[in-house]
């Protein structure tokens, strides 16, 4: 089976490069870039082959966005909350791009094992103060928990860098709670698998 392309390696227009730029010149008037900035850029936009290199001279441009259809746009994160309650995603879910994660002394479960995920790279950011996040990967996933900040709490991560995708990339603070990340936990009785910790469902024989 032929895996699918990621977005950012289709290759872009001159048409696309274009608009970029136009966009671009939008910024200098909203005073978002220097005189400087805005020519090194341009550059970069001229001469980009592919969709995550036009992409990457507008992603940290608050406010600004192209309305060309063929053009790359950033897309607006998904934010999920918890507040003093328990949020969970399990099954066939579509994974956005990027999350943020609001939990406020509550309980946020999400199970990527069955999710619908097109991208070979996900950024989550925690905003944790108090309570439990929980993430429970694909088997052939890696995350990566650098840039995650701990203050009087604690992470286990069970899964770890490496080489696999799709790849988490995290970030935020968590305070006064947990993070805890590992991959789906199987075990055979009979035709029946056990997912721990949600779901039973029949092998495939």
């Amino acid at each position: 089976m032929t895996e699918p392309v990621d977005p950012r390696e289709l290759r872009v227009s001159d048409a696309e490069r274009t608009h970029v730029v136009n966009v671009l010149q939008k910024a200098i008037g909203h005073g978002l870039l220097s005189l400087d900035e805005f020519t090194e850029r341009t550059d970069l936009a001229l001469a980009a082959k592919t969709r995550g290199e036009l992409n990457a001279v507008l992603v940290d441009l608050p406010g600004v966005t192209h309305t060309d259809p063929q053009a790359p746009v950033r897309e607006k994160p998904v934010e999920l909350r918890a507040s003093m309650a328990t949020l969970r995603k399990s099954g066939n879910w579509s994974v956005p791009r990027e999350l943020v994660i609001y939990n406020r002394l509550g309980s946020t479960d999400l199970n990527f094992t069955e999710a619908s995920i097109p991208h070979s790279e996900v950024h989550i950011e925690l905003n944790c103060g108090g309570g439990t996040v929980r993430l429970v990967l694909p088997d052939s996933s890696s995350v990566v928990t650098d840039d995650v900040r701990m203050t009087a709490g604690s992470i286990r991560d069970k899964v770890g860098s490496g080489p696999g995708r799709p790849r988490f990339v995290l970030s935020g603070s968590v305070t006064a709670g947990s993070l805890i990340i590992r991959k789906a936990t199987l075990v055979r009785v009979g035709n029946l698998l056990i997912e721990s910790p949600w779901k039973i469902r029949r092998a495939a024989d």
